[in-house]
């Protein structure tokens, strides 16, 4: 399967690195190439770095790992290339201080960008865990598997996702239609405001107990 990273910040090289170790064929994409011809460096594995345009157009799956805010011109630029791709959105609208949501709780950034792009299928998943954890490669705290919550409303997509997230190690929660991403994008201010505004650290996660 051939996983594309658009975004070269934390998140996606991360990502990015782990896939390419359970056997994704990983691209990275960056505006500044050097940052992708790294991050691809550093993954090992057989990732490569290119353009937007051939990580793109390589992609099976393509994960936006940008700013919220940088997005819809990103999907300007590429939407004409998403034909038979799947967009996983792991993106969170932020406010600037970092300590709140842009958006909520009528609609989501995933459904945003499904908006921007409704012939692609778009997926919500892995905006809940902290980089660190995705650094660390290690999908469990203190013996207990994290969990990360997938929405979508195209199945075959999101059974993809899902597939990527259980490969991973993860505990793969099917969150729903793609609307559910109203709840899961507060799930990642909340983690967020535990981990830095209450100083609990960025080791921490959430966990569906059944």
């Amino acid at each position: 399967m051939k996983l594309g990273i658009i975004g070269t910040g934390n998140i996606g090289k991360s990502l990015g690195a782990w896939a390419a170790k359970v056997g994704y064929q990983v691209s990275f994409a960056a505006r500044n190439t050097s940052h992708a011809e790294q991050a691809a460096y550093l993954a090992g594995n057989h990732a490569k770095a290119g353009s937007v345009e051939d990580v793109v157009k390589q992609a099976e799956l393509l994960l936006l790992a940008i700013p919220y805010p940088e997005v819809s011109k990103v999907i300007a630029e590429i939407k004409p290339l998403l034909k038979d791709k799947i967009v996983i959105d792991v993106t969170n609208p932020l406010t600037a201080d970092y300590m709140g949501l842009s958006l909520g709780y009528t609609t989501s950034a995933a459904e945003e960008i499904a908006k921007l792009i409704p012939e692609t299928p778009v997926v919500k998943a892995f905006n809940t865990v902290f980089a660190q954890i995705y650094a660390a490669q290690n999908p469990s705290l203190n013996g207990q598997t994290l969990s990360i919550f997938v929405a979508g409303d195209d199945s075959a997509a999101k059974t993809k996702v899902l597939e990527l997230v259980s490969r991973l190690g993860f505990d793969a929660i099917d969150a729903g239609d793609l609307k559910n991403a109203r709840y899961i994008e507060p799930l990642a201010g909340l983690n967020i405001s535990l981990g830095y505004g209450q100083g609990l650290g960025t080791q921490i996660g959430f966990a569906l107990l059944r």
